[in-house]
C-alpha cells in the first residue's frame, strides 16, 4: 500500500498552512488526504509546520473510524485502534481529530485556527457577520457548527452537517475546515476565504520592554518574544476581551482559563498573592496595561504561540461586539481531558528540559 497521489503536494499545502501564524500556531491544525480506504492525518501534537521536513502524517482506516464514531464505540475518540501499523513506521497517534476528518467526504481537508475566523467565530452576533462575508463566494457551500468539544463531540456534530458535503465549515470558538477533491482546489479555496473573512488589526503603542525587563526580573516570567504578542496589553478593548473569558480551546489549553493583570505601580509578587489567595494557579500570562505582556518562563513553544494568537485575535474584534465566550463548563471538560493533557506532555518533550 502506498502513499496516494499528489501526496508531495499535500504535505506542501499543510507546511504552508503550519507556517502562517495567521492561519495555525503550535501544535494546533491538522490536514488529511483520503485515498482506497486509508486517510493519511496528521498526528497528534505535531506541526504542520514540519510536513515534509518531518513524518507528521499517520495512515488510518476510514471506514472502520466512521462506523465506530456512527455506534458510539470509544475507540473512535483516539482512533489508534484504527491506525495501520505497518505504515505507521514513527508509531504516532492520530490527531484528537481525526474523526471528524474521517466523516468529512471530502478527498482533501484543512482544519486550522484561522485568526480572522476566530475573530468572528467569538462573537454573539457571528451568524450575522459570517453571513454578509461569505456572500461574495457564491459558488461555495459552507455552514456553521456550534461549539463542541474537540474529539468525539465535534465530530458528531460535523457529522450532521458532511451529509450535505460543504465545501466550509466554520467552527464556533475554534477555527474553520475547508474541504476539496484536490489539493489545489483546497489551497485555492483558503486563499479566497481568507480574504473574505479579513479584519485589519488594531495597531496600538509599541511595548515598552525596558519597563516590562525591570517589572519581571527574579519573577520567573520573561517579555513576550513575538513583538505582536504584547499588543493584547497596548488597548484597553483588546485587554477587556482577553481577560473576559477563555474565547477558543487552545487559549484554555496553553494558556489556561484566566490571564493576569498588574496594575500600575505593582510588583509581580502581588498578582502572585492575589491567585494565592483565591487558590487559584498561577497564571501563564500577565498583562501590564499600556505596556506589553509577560509570559512564563515555563510556557513552551506552543504557549507563546498561543500569546501570539490571542494577540492577532482580540486585536480584530470591533470594539462593539459582544462576545461568546466558552465558559465554565467547556473549560473544565478541556482542562480534565486525557487526550489534550497528551499533546501538552509532547508540546514539553519538544521544549526540552
Amino acid at each position: 500500500m502506498s502513499r496516494p497521489e499528489g501526496f508531495e503536494r499535500f504535505l506542501e499545502l499543510s507546511r504552508r498552512i503550519g507556517s502562517d501564524l495567521s492561519k495555525t500556531q503550535g501544535a494546533g491544525g491538522n490536514t488529511s488526504i483520503k485515498n482506497d480506504g486509508v486517510m493519511w492525518v496528521k498526528a497528534s501534537g505535531t506541526w504542520l509546520s514540519d510536513a515534509g521536513l518531518k513524518e507528521i502524517m499517520v495512515p488510518v482506516e476510514t471506514a472502520p473510524l466512521v462506523e465506530a464514531l456512527r455506534a458510539g464505540d470509544p475507540r473512535a475518540e483516539k482512533a489508534t485502534d484504527f491506525v495501520i501499523a505497518s505504515l505507521n513506521t514513527d508509531k504516532l497517534r492520530p490527531s484528537i481529530e481525526a474523526s471528524f476528518h474521517a466523516v468529512l467526504q471530502s478527498p482533501v481537508v484543512a482544519h486550522y485556527h484561522c485568526v480572522n475566523t476566530l475573530a468572528h467565530a467569538v462573537l454573539e452576533d457571528r451568524v450575522d457577520r459570517l453571513t454578509a462575508r461569505m456572500a461574495v463566494l457564491e459558488d461555495l457551500t459552507w455552514a456553521t457548527i456550534p461549539y463542541r468539544r474537540p474529539g468525539v463531540p465535534l465530530a458528531r456534530e460535523i457529522a450532521k452537517a458532511a451529509q450535505r458535503r460543504p465545501d466550509v465549515l466554520i467552527l464556533f470558538n475554534h477555527g474553520i475546515i475547508v474541504c476539496g477533491n484536490t489539493v489545489d482546489e483546497v489551497a485555492e479555496r483558503i486563499q479566497r476565504v481568507t480574504s473574505a473573512l479579513e479584519i485589519p488589526p488594531r495597531e496600538g503603542a509599541l511595548p515598552d520592554m525596558e519597563s516590562l525587563d525591570a517589572i519581571a526580573a527574579d519573577s520567573g516570567f520573561k517579555p513576550a518574544g513575538d513583538p505582536i504578542s504584547h499588543r493584547t496589553a497596548l488597548d484597553p478593548t483588546s485587554m477587556r476581551i482577553a481577560t473576559g473569558g477563555s474565547l477558543y480551546p487552545d487559549h484554555v489549553i496553553f494558556l489556561g482559563t484566566e490571564i493576569g493583570i498588574l496594575p500600575p505601580d505593582q510588583p509581580m509578587s502581588d498578582v502572585f498573592r492575589y491567585y494565592e489567595q483565591r487558590k487559584s494557579a498561577q497564571p501563564k500570562m500577565v498583562l501590564v496595561p499600556g505596556k506589553g505582556v509577560l509570559i512564563s518562563e515555563t510556557l513552551t513553544p506552543g504557549g507563546e504561540a498561543m500569546a501570539r494568537c490571542l494577540a492577532d485575535v482580540v486585536t480584530r474584534i470591533p470594539d462593539d461586539a459582544e462576545i461568546a465566550y466558552l465558559g465554565a463548563e467547556a473549560e473544565y471538560e478541556l482542562t480534565h481531558w486525557e487526550a489534550e493533557q497528551y499533546r501538552q506532555a509532547l508540546d514539553r518533550k519538544a521544549a526540552g528540559p
